[in-house]
């Protein structure tokens, strides 16, 4: 009976697709919803998807964990979500005032301590190096790379990428670089043997931490990286350069206000930051931080996306950084996620043996899938940003006109 319901409140939601053609096969019969592109297909094996659907993106997500829908394309499914998402967007803004009270009584009596902290990280970063492995490049880069052109290989644009924050930053031999977020020491590494700086990175988990110390001694980089095992909030000192990779995201929006003024603190007074963060809309933020979503429950335990707007009131409020440079590059995360979900589909053999049972691999497909919509049709987005201190001062993008130096002079 409930199920029923739930199948019926489901597509009277359905039958008001307006861009893009959804199509549900159930028993045997097809229900066609919208027009146009893009087209996506849905396959319900099981009745009881419709109730986990009304639960919003986890019960969506849990149901196809559990094979209780497929579909051919779970990206374009997502997509076709998202270009229809403007009415569910409006009542979910319109429940936020009601929701927020309780969400801050629910923080308010959890804490992210270093300890608490650790324990998110770990449930995602330490499901095990083979695992990653399997679905990244050998850079091991888990943050977006960069394509110059289709044709680049996954690892060429991951190097890319690396290379532009190094020059963004001009990292030169005399340069003492902080890295928040070691990964598997991607950037660590390609910073310290390309440009010879000193670079200094933390983590918190400890697998990505034995991963990379052991990297940095391959290399022969051991008098030129030193990887440690702190939280962000009790490192000490202050560098030349500071570098973020997608880090932020997992700090939680309680402390958003405290990571960056831990940057800020950590930085010389001539110094400069490199900020790479996927961010959501600014009218989004408030939803979404209320949210018990699909990625922020069973895929990044207490993360939070910050926003543009978010990032520009930290910096203003609690620190002394300004920001220089800001480049937009959402395009290429959408391509970076499907060369990623390629890869795994395709070490399906290897996943199973090393233990990533069907329900697993089906979660992270869905995760991966998810992701890729997500920046294919902006619903979130991807920036670098430099944020200097009062006294930084870059060289000169062109030499100084002739008439100009004589009147310095």
């Amino acid at each position: 009976m409930t199920d029923r319901l739930a199948r019926r409140i489901a597509l009277s939601v359905l039958r008001r697709i307006d861009v893009g053609r959804l199509t549900v096969v159930e028993d045997g019969q097809r229900l066609t919803f919208g027009r146009g592109a893009p087209e996506a297909t849905v396959r319900v094996h099981d009745p009881r998807a419709w109730s986990k659907l009304l639960l919003g993106s986890r019960g969506m997500a849990e149901a196809y964990r559990d094979g209780l829908w497929d579909s051919p394309d779970l990206a374009a499914v997502i997509r076709v979500a998202a270009r229809n998402a403007t009415g569910l967007d409006a009542v979910r803004r319109r429940a936020t005032p009601i929701r927020e009270p309780f969400q801050r009584a629910r923080a308010a009596f959890r804490r992210n301590t270093p300890r608490r902290a650790r324990k998110d990280i770990e449930a995602h970063y330490d499901l095990g190096n083979e695992l990653f492995g399997l679905m990244l490049d050998p850079t091991m880069m888990y943050s977006s790379a960069v394509f110059a052109h289709p044709q680049m290989t996954l690892q060429e644009a991951s190097v890319a990428k690396l290379d532009r924050i190094c020059d963004k930053l001009d990292l030169g031999p005399d340069d003492r670089v902080l890295e928040i977020g070691t990964g598997w020491g991607g950037f660590a590494v390609h910073a310290a043997a390309t440009r010879g700086c000193h670079v200094t990175t933390t983590t918190i988990s400890r697998e990505q931490h034995d991963h990379a110390v052991a990297r940095v001694r391959e290399r022969g980089l051991e008098d030129r990286v030193t990887v440690l095992l702190d939280d962000y909030r009790d490192l000490d000192g202050q560098y030349d350069k500071l570098v973020s990779i997608e880090m932020i995201e997992a700090v939680g929006w309680k402390d958003f206000d405290t990571f960056f003024a831990v940057c800020s603190d950590r930085l010389a007074p001539d110094g400069a930051m490199l900020l790479q963060a996927i961010v959501m809309d600014d009218r989004a933020y408030k939803v979404e931080r209320a949210s018990r979503s699909f990625i922020r429950t069973l895929i990044f335990p207490n993360g939070c996306l910050p926003s543009r707007e978010v990032i520009a009131r930290c910096v203003a409020r609690d620190t002394d950084l300004h920001a220089v440079h800001l480049e937009d590059l959402t395009p290429h995360y959408a391509e970076t996620l499907h060369r990623w979900r390629v890869n795994f589909d395709g070490a399906t053999s290897e996943l199973e043996a090393l233990g990533y049972d069907e329900r697993f691999r089906r979660l992270w497909r869905l995760y991966l899938a998810y992701c890729e919509a997500g920046f294919a049709e902006r619903r979130i987005g991807l920036i670098q940003t430099v944020l200097a201190k009062p006294h930084w001062r870059p060289e000169p993008a062109v030499p100084a006109p002739a008439a100009l130096e004589a009147v310095t002079a």
